[in-house]
This record gives structure tokens, sequence and C-alpha cells, in this order.
């Protein structure tokens, strides 16, 4: 049993050495560094000890945008995941959502496997991770993009970024992990947690079918606490498959073919559906009491975790006050260090991206109507009439304009909610019929209004607006008590 420890962890060591020389995160190919071979602090292995965990047991990776938060759970001695610790995360950018196209921004979603050849000792910043991207999933839409990295240095282009000294802690839990024989950890990527909460928040958004999708392996992972098993057919992911029990023939997956038959075992079925049914229900009570849409996001840049923030010029402005407490986070010190040229999340002064909706930008707008200048312009056509107009039609000598007839929108008809059948994740069947592909919204704001799809879940009932009041034809706009006009009215 020694013997076959010690050849897996040289093994290890070599795919280490050789992943130097693959990965390419703007590092130069040279020998590993101290910090890349830096030990785990004492106080985290403690806290491993504490957990009833090993240092190179396996280890995964959650991340979260909204909350801007990075989670690495490892697998303790009765061989479950638990979870270790929770990293805020520095800076991550694009906006909620999948990663579409390279140059977009976007930090992927979706999992991830991690080899010891995507580790990468000399990245420019400081060390870093390939996150895999694209993995078959995305090819199978066409989805482009590289080096999208977890990395130290604060600051992302579609990475997700912490400070040098988390990075540290990260990369070394993923050494000792290879070293203790895992070939590779998953790394889960959320737009958010996964709670009914913020289903509810982000009903309307146009990444829902695929956040749907992505949450049944959130699901499995949480009623398990076990790794899931991924794979990928007729574009989508599929969880914990194995072939059925009279079957003989191990399974073929092709992200872009049919799915072949397979079940998913029945314990981790029923649990998955029985969490399912849950949620469906509290997201159903949740919209039923009239909980908001999010609001839009759209041309923000990313996110950062408010104890980063707080600790910037203007942060405050960065933060959403709904997921965290930006009072408690900025009494709190940075866990690590915030480099100077760490910049907030901002709109941008002018759009990034072209605004054609062919485009492929994940962005959610709500479009804002043009205020109602009708009234105005009215009033000051009324004060700018000369005096003896009204002079001359005040004694009978000129009439009033025929008023212009008033036009009455006619009511939309009401939207009956769309009622979702249950479905089972056990015995799953090859589908018939491949998936629509996840929708995407444009950054151009009146094109996203135009795509923003209506809510899978029923909206509370609203009172109707009341009738806008009309004037009375040939009636005089008021003018103020001091003007020209009222020191003539005895004339008039």
């Amino acid at each position: 049993m020694t013997d076959r420890t010690m050849v897996r962890a040289l093994a290890t060591s070599a795919v280490l050495a050789l992943g130097v020389l693959l990965s390419g995160c703007n590092g130069d190919a040279i020998s590993p560094t101290a910090k890349a071979t830096k030990p785990i602090p004492e106080k985290l292995l403690a806290e491993i000890e504490a957990k009833n965990m090993d240092k190179g047991s396996p280890m995964l990776v959650r991340l979260f945008k909204q909350e801007a938060e990075l989670e690495v759970w490892k697998q303790d001695r009765t061989g479950h995941f638990a979870l270790l610790k929770t990293y805020p995360i520095c800076r991550w950018s694009g906006d909620l959502g999948p990663k579409i196209k390279e140059g977009d921004r976007q930090a992927p979603e979706g999992f991830y496997s991690i080899t010891p050849a995507q580790m990468n000792p000399q990245s420019a910043y400081y060390l870093s991770f390939n996150m895999g991207y694209p993995n078959a999933y995305d090819k199978s839409w066409g989805r482009t993009g590289s080096q999208l990295m977890v990395h130290g240095d604060c600051s992302s282009r579609g990475c997700y970024a912490m400070t040098d000294e988390q990075i540290s802690e990260i990369y070394a839990l993923g050494r000792e992990s290879f070293f203790g024989g895992q070939s590779a950890f998953q790394v889960q990527a959320y737009p958010f947690r996964m709670n009914a909460q913020n289903m509810a928040k982000y009903r309307n958004n146009p990444n829902m079918p695929f956040w749907k999708m992505i949450k049944e392996g959130n699901d499995h992972f949480e009623v398990t606490k076990q790794e899931p098993k991924v794979d990928f057919c007729e574009k989508k992911y599929v969880f914990d498959a194995q072939k059925p029990a009279n079957s003989t023939r191990p399974l073929t997956f092709n992200a872009s073919a049919q799915c072949p038959a397979y079940e998913i075992p029945q314990d981790i079925a029923d649990a998955v559906r029985e969490k399912e049914r849950q949620d469906d229900a509290k997201i159903a009570q949740l919209v039923g009491r009239g909980t908001p849409v999010a609001r839009s996001r759209a041309g923000i840049d990313g996110g950062m975790h408010p104890i980063f923030a707080s600790k910037l010029p203007e942060g405050e402005a960065a933060i959403d006050k709904d997921v965290t407490d930006y009072a408690v986070a900025s009494y709190l010190p940075a866990p690590g260090t915030v480099p100077s040229h760490a910049t907030i999340p901002r709109a941008p002064e002018a759009p990034m991206f072209g605004s054609s909706s062919s485009s492929g930008e994940p962005m959610v707008a709500v479009s804002t109507p043009a205020p109602d200048t009708s009234a105005t312009n009215t009033t000051s056509s009324s004060s700018n009439e000369s005096f003896l107009s009204r002079l001359s039609r005040s004694v009978g000598l000129r009439r009033d304009p025929a008023p212009a007839p008033t036009t009455v929108a006619a009511a939309s008809k009401p939207v009956k909610p769309v009622t979702q059948k249950a479905k089972s994740v056990a015995h799953a069947k090859p589908a018939e019929s491949r998936p629509a592909e996840p929708r995407v919204i444009p950054l151009d704001k009146t094109q996203q209004a135009q795509a923003q799809p209506k809510s899978v879940f029923p909206e509370p009932a609203r009172a109707a607006a009341p009738p806008a009041q009309q004037s009375i034809a040939g009636a005089q706009a008021p003018v103020p008590s001091n003007s020209f006009d009222s020191r003539w009215s005895t004339v008039r």
C-alpha cells in the first residue's frame, strides 16, 4: 500500500512539472518557484485536522458570482465532502450568465475538471489554475474562449481573481490533493447560490433554463455530499448517470449526439426529486407574495466582495446591499493585499461590446420608457401664446382649435402562468428532440427589452392603473399670479 502511494505521488509530481511547461496564463515555461511549493499555513492545517480531514484528501471548489465567494470543500474521513473554508472573491468580470465567446469578459459558469497539467505556477497573476473552458457542453454550442483562470492579483478579464495570499492557499490545497492521489478536482461555477430566494428573484432572466440545468448538479452534490459524475449529451449536462441494470454495454456520451439509455441511482434520484419539489414550492410561494424581480445589472462589469470594495475609494457603490452587509464588511480586515490597480465594478461610460443582437452577450436589462412630455409641451405652448391672441379669443374674435382626439390603448390580455410538469430524474430515457439553445440577450437595452421573456412563474395580481385625467377642451394652462397676464386680467 505504501509503495502504491509513493508511485502515485511521484507520478503526480511529474505531471505537475509537465504542467509548468504546458500551462500558459501569461507565464514563462520555467521550473516551479518557491511560491508554487509554499506549504499550507499551519492555521489552515489545524482546521483540516479539526474537521476530520486529511491534508491530501480530495478537494472540490464551488464559485458563486453574485455573492462573490469561493468555497473549498474537502473529503473528510467518513468519505463525504465538507466545507473547509470560504474565500471572498476579490474580482470577477462580466455579468451573471455563462460565457459565450472570446472577448465577452464573461467568467464561465458550469462544471469543470482541473487536472495537474492545468495548474500554472508561473502565472503572471502570482499563481493560477486553468478552469478548462470550454468544456464539452460549451463546445457543443459553439462557444469560444481560452485561458479562463482562477488566479491572484485581484484583476479580471473573464476570470475569478483572488488576492495573492488567497490563491497561494487554494493552489497549495489543490497541489496536496494531487499528491494524495486525486487525479482531478471539480469546479462548480454558479451565478448565485442556487436557493429558492435567488431562483425567484431571477425568474425572468433569459439564462434561467441554463441555470435550472446546472442547479440539478448542485442538488446532486447537496443531497449526497459527493462529487457528482458529469457527462454531456444532446447539448446538455447529465449528472450521476449509470448504465441500466440489464445492460452489459458501457455508457458512451457525446455532447452533440443523442443520449444513451441510462439511469440514475434510485436513492440519489429520490433525494434530488424531493429537494426539487421543496424548492419549487418555495419559489411559487415567494412569487405569490410579490417577491420583486432582481434589478438589472446590464453594463456593470462584474463584481467584488464587499470586504474588498469597502477598502477602495467609492467602493460602496459596487456593493449589492441586498446580498451582503456592507457595514459588517467595512470593519473586517481584507484577507490579503488589495493591489492599487484594483477597480470597483461600474457601468462603462461607452458600450463595451457591439449593440447588435448577434453579439451573444448574456446581459439582462429592463428598458426604461421615455418620460411623457405631452403635458409639459402643452403648458409651454400655452405660456408662449401672445397676449393679443388670448385677448382676441376672449372677446370672440378668435376660436380655439379643435382638441386632438384621445387615443386609448387596447388593454393587453392577461398572460396565463405556465405550469411545469414534474420531472423524474430516475431511469432517464433518451430524449426524442434536442433542447433549444439557451437564450442570450444582447447588451443594447432596446433589444434587451424586446427579448425579455415572460416569467415561468405566476405573478401576483396587480391593481389596474387609474385612467389618465383628460383636460377640458379649451382650458387654459395655469399661469403665475404675479405674471404680466394676471395683471391685465380686468381687460379681458
